[in-house]
C-alpha cells in the first residue's frame, strides 16, 4: 500500500493511455482486448487509484454470482435489514446496492470510487415512515468514458444505504448477476468486481460446476484477489457431500486456500419471509469480513494483496493491449497500402493511355477529324473532355475494384463504413474537375492571345481546343501541335503546351488522390495510429521504475 504521489502520478499517467487506446477494426483477438481496456479502466478508476490515495477508506467487499445465488437475501442477512431486494423474479438486482455504517457513509457519496454511477440513497427511517429514493448529485465522466463512447452518468446507477449492524470500515456492495440476460447488468457487475477489495462469490449447490462462475473465480486468482467463496442453498441431506465436492474442485483449481462458507437451504432462502436468513447462518462469513475490516493486519494483509495483485497483472495485460493496438495498426497499414496501390496503378495506367491517344476516341475523335470544317472548337473541346471524365472515372472505378477484391480478403475491412453513393457522386466530382481544367486552359488561351498583335491573333477558343487535342491525343494528334504553332508561332505554341501539360498532370493527380483519399476518409476518422502501442508500454515501464 505505498501511497507515494509518483506511483500514484505513474498510475494516473497509465490509465490515461488505457483510455486513449481504440480497438475499432473486427480483428480476432479484438473482443479480448476491448475487454481487457475496460478491465484495465474500471480496476484503476474504481479500485486502485482511489484505494492508494485513501488507503484508510472502508474495505469494500462486493458480493458477486450467479442468477438465483442468493447474493441479495445473504447482503440483507449480514446488515440485519432488508437493503436489497431478493425474491424469485429474475434478474432482481437491477440497481447495484451498497450498504455501509451509517459514519462511513461519506466515504461513497462522493465519486471517490465508481464515479461513473450515480449515487442515490436512501434517506434515515423512522418508523413506519414511507421510504423514497432521492437521487445524489449526479457525477462521473458522460463522455470519452470505459467503452470508448461515453453514456450519460443517469442512465447507471448506485443505490447507498446504511446499517448500524456492520462494523466500522467495512462496505457490502450487492452487485447484479454475472450471468443475466441482460448484457448491461452483466457488463456492470464485471466493473463492480474490479472495485472490490474483496471479492465474495455466491454460488448454489446446484450449479457450483458452472462454467460463469469459475470463470471469475480464476480471474481472482489471476489477480490475487482477496477472495471468499459461499456455498448458499445445500439441502441439508447433501451438505457434507457437495461440500467435499466443490473443495475438491477449488483445490483442483489452485483455490484451495480460499476461505469457504456454506449456507443450508433455509425457508428464508428464497427471500421469503422478511427475507433474513438466520443469524447463525451468515455468522461465521461475518465474523470473517468484520475481521479484515477490524484487524489491522488483517485489513492490510487483503489490502495490499488485491492492491499488489492488480499492479503485477499490469505487467502481463498492458503488453497485451500493446500487441492488439499493434495489430490494429498493422491491418490500417495493410487496408491504406491497398488503397494506395490500387490508385497508383491506375494513375500509371492513365499515363500510359494519355500518351496513346486513348482520350481522342469514339465521339471525340470524330470531332477532330471533322474539325473545322464539321465541328467547331466548342464542340472539340466538349467531346475532350466528356472523353477525359471517362477515362478518370474508368480509372477510379477500376481502382476501387481492386480496393474491394483486396479488402474482401482482409478481416480488418468489416470495420470500415463505405458509402453506397460513391460511384455516382465520384461522377459528379470528376466531371467538375475536368470542366475547370478546360476554364485554366481557356484562360491560358486568352492570356497567350492577348500577346499576339490583334490582327494577326487567331480566336483564343480555336487555340485551347488545338491546345486540349494535342495534350490529350497522344499520338493520333500530331497535326494538333503543328496546326497550333501555325496560328501563334512555335515558340509559343512549345511554351503553352509546357504550362498546359503541368495543368493537365495537376489536375489528373488532383482528381486520383482526392478520390484516394475520400477511399482512405472512413478508415482515417477510425484513428488508428502506432503511438498508443508505445505510449502504453512507455507507462507500464515508468510505473516499474516507481515501485
Amino acid at each position: 500500500m505505498d501511497a507515494r504521489p509518483q506511483l500514484i502520478d505513474a498510475l494516473s499517467a497509465l490509465r490515461d493511455r488505457v483510455a486513449a487506446v481504440r480497438l475499432p477494426l473486427p480483428l480476432a483477438g479484438a473482443p479480448r482486448a476491448r475487454q481487457t481496456r475496460s478491465e484495465l479502466l474500471a480496476q484503476l478508476d474504481d479500485y486502485l487509484v482511489p484505494r492508494l490515495k485513501d488507503p484508510e477508506a472502508p474495505l469494500l467487499a462486493v458480493i458477486g454470482g450467479s442468477t438465483g445465488a442468493g447474493k441479495s437475501t445473504l447482503v440483507n442477512s449480514l446488515v440485519g435489514r432488508r437493503v436489497s431486494e431478493a425474491g424469485v423474479l429474475r434478474p432482481t438486482t437491477r440497481t447495484p446496492v451498497l450498504v455501509c455504517h451509517p459514519d462511513d457513509h461519506h466515504w461513497f457519496a462522493g465519486m471517490r470510487v465508481l464515479p461513473e454511477l450515480t449515487r442515490v440513497w436512501m434517506p434515515p427511517q423512522e418508523d413506519g415512515e414511507e421510504e423514497h429514493l432521492l437521487p445524489a448529485r449526479a457525477g462521473g465522466r458522460t463522455a470519452g468514458g470505459r467503452n470508448g463512447g461515453g453514456r450519460a452518468a443517469e442512465e447507471k446507477a448506485l443505490r447507498i444505504e446504511t446499517a448500524s449492524l456492520l462494523p466500522r470500515g467495512l462496505a457490502l456492495l450487492d452487485a447484479p448477476d454475472i450471468d443475466s440476460l441482460v448484457v448491461e447488468n452483466r457488463l456492470l457487475a464485471g466493473e463492480l468486481l474490479c472495485a472490490a477489495d474483496v471479492w465474495v462469490m455466491v454460488t448454489t449447490a446446484s450449479r457450483y460446476a458452472d462454467a460463469v462462475p469459475w470463470h471469475l473465480l480464476r480471474t481472482a486468482k489471476e489477480y490475487n484477489a482477496t477472495l471468499v467463496t459461499v456455498l448458499d442453498r445445500v439441502p441439508h441431506q447433501v451438505v457434507e457431500e457437495v461440500s467435499r465436492q466443490y473443495a475438491a474442485l477449488l483445490t483442483k483449481a489452485g483455490l484451495g486456500d480460499v476461505p469457504r462458507f456454506t449456507i443450508p437451504e433455509l425457508p428464508e432462502s428464497a427471500g421469503g419471509a422478511n427475507g433474513l436468513l438466520p443469524n447463525t447462518a451468515v455468522a461465521g462469513l461475518f465474523s470473517w469480513l468484520a475481521h479484515r475490516a477490524q484487524d489491522p493486519a488483517a485489513r492490510q494483509q487483503a489490502l495490499s494483496r488485491t492492491a499488489g495483485g492488480v499492479i503485477d497483472s499490469l505487467n502481463m495485460r498492458m503488453p497485451e493491449l500493446a500487441s492488439a493496438v499493434a495489430a490494429q495498426y498493422a491491418a490500417a497499414v495493410r487496408l491504406t497500402s491497398a488503397v494506395e496501390e490500387a490508385y497508383e496503378a491506375e494513375r500509371d495506367r492513365v499515363r500510359r493511355q494519355l500518351r496513346a491517344g486513348a482520350v481522342l476516341a469514339g465521339d471525340a475523335r470524330t470531332r477532330w477529324r471533322g474539325y473545322p470544317r464539321d465541328s467547331s472548337a466548342a464542340e472539340l473541346l466538349d467531346s475532350l473532355v466528356a472523353s477525359l471524365s471517362a477515362l478518370l472515372q474508368c480509372a477510379v472505378a477500376a481502382a476501387d475494384e481492386q480496393v474491394e477484391n483486396a479488402w474482401r480478403r482482409e478481416p480488418a475491412a468489416a470495420g470500415v463504413v463505405r458509402s453506397g453513393r460513391r460511384d455516382l457522386e465520384a461522377g459528379e466530382r470528376i466531371g467538375m474537375a475536368v470542366r475547370r481544367w478546360r476554364r485554366v486552359l481557356e484562360e491560358l488561351a486568352e492570356e497567350e492571345v492577348r500577346g499576339m498583335e490583334r490582327n494577326a491573333a487567331p480566336d483564343p477558343e480555336t487555340v485551347a481546343a488545338l491546345l486540349a487535342t494535342s495534350l490529350l491525343g497522344g499520338r493520333r494528334a500530331r497535326g494538333a501541335g503543328e496546326r497550333l504553332a501555325e496560328r501563334i508561332g512555335a515558340q509559343s505554341a512549345l511554351r503553352l503546351r509546357d504550362k498546359g501539360g503541368e495543368l493537365a498532370t495537376t489536375y489528373i493527380d488532383d482528381v486520383l488522390n482526392s478520390e484516394r483519399e475520400r477511399r482512405l476518409a472512413p478508415l482515417d476518422v477510425l484513428e488508428v495510429s502506432p503511438e498508443p502501442q508505445a505510449e502504453l508500454i512507455a507507462a507500464l515501464s515508468l510505473l516499474q521504475k516507481e515501485r
